[in-house]
């Protein structure tokens, strides 16, 4: 009952929160969704590439949330346990990472300066989130197992080779 509990809520704040950051909210902004007109079509080809690959990585780290964390993304429900494995072993704002990308790449898909100023909004305002709230708690909550994944794995720019935890 509790895994069914996680993946309900993580599908749930899925189309809360990434939903409505990285679609509802460009689509307001440019009124566009679809096959774009653009004279330069590697940006269009390239930003069709890093939203399927960005969506991808989003429906996996909420998936590690739910299965490995017995939990969710929002704060009113977190998980059990630290998340660690899967895309987390490369970086540990993937969710973040994926948001900002399909933004950006929506950005290249329909050549709109407005949906780059939108990601350079997001960056600032999730940095800020993680930084100041997400990061502390973390702490809080994990302790020791927070700080030595921490200290291993980059917030942001992911890491190549994954993370091998040391037990």
């Amino acid at each position: 009952m509790r895994t069914f509990s996680a993946i309900a809520g993580s599908a749930a704040f899925f189309i809360a929160v990434p939903g409505v950051v990285a679609g509802l909210v460009p689509w307001l902004l440019t009124h566009r969704w679809g096959l774009p007109w653009s004279n330069l079509p590697g940006f269009v080809s390239a930003g069709g590439l890093l939203i399927v690959a960005a969506i991808a990585a989003l429906l996996h780290a909420f998936g590690r949330f739910a299965l490995e964390g017995l939990g969710t993304p929002a704060p009113v429900a977190p998980t059990e346990r630290l998340v660690i494995g899967g895309i987390y072993r490369h970086v540990r704002n993937p969710m973040y990472v994926a948001v900002l990308s399909i933004i950006l790449g929506q950005a290249l898909l329909f050549s709109s300066w407005i949906l780059v100023a939108y990601a350079v909004i997001g960056a600032i305002a999730m940095g800020s989130f993680v930084r100041l709230y997400e990061e502390p708690t973390l702490a809080r909550r994990y302790g020791a197992e927070y700080e030595t994944y921490r200290r291993n794995v980059p917030g942001w720019l992911p890491r190549l080779t994954p993370w091998r935890e040391l037990n």
